[in-house]
């Protein structure tokens, strides 16, 4: 989604596939404009595995261009793995 109105709950697939030669157990953290909106906990792959599932977002501020990051960790790490990020206008 790329507008919401404030409280809405926006939508987004969201996928994990592990390239690690081994079993790994990952987290992401959901945040708009830093603040943390949601969480995935636990989600253990073996090598080559998929996960994909719908995870949804809500801001609480009215405001356009809020950065809505997925920041992807790998188990008992505080440094972030991955990241990706989007746009969304809020009103």
């Amino acid at each position: 989604p790329s507008q919401l109105m404030v409280g809405e709950e926006g939508e987004v697939m969201l996928g994990i596939i592990n390239r690690e030669d081994e079993t790994v157990t990952y987290r992401v953290e959901m945040r708009i404009d830093g603040s943390i909106s949601n969480e995935v906990e636990q989600v253990m792959l073996e090598h080559g595995e998929k996960w994909e599932e719908i995870v949804g977002f809500t801001s609480d501020r009215v405001g356009d261009k809020q950065k809505v990051e997925f920041l992807l960790y790998k188990h008992g790490q505080s440094e972030v793995y991955q990241s990706l990020y989007l746009w969304v206008d809020v009103q």
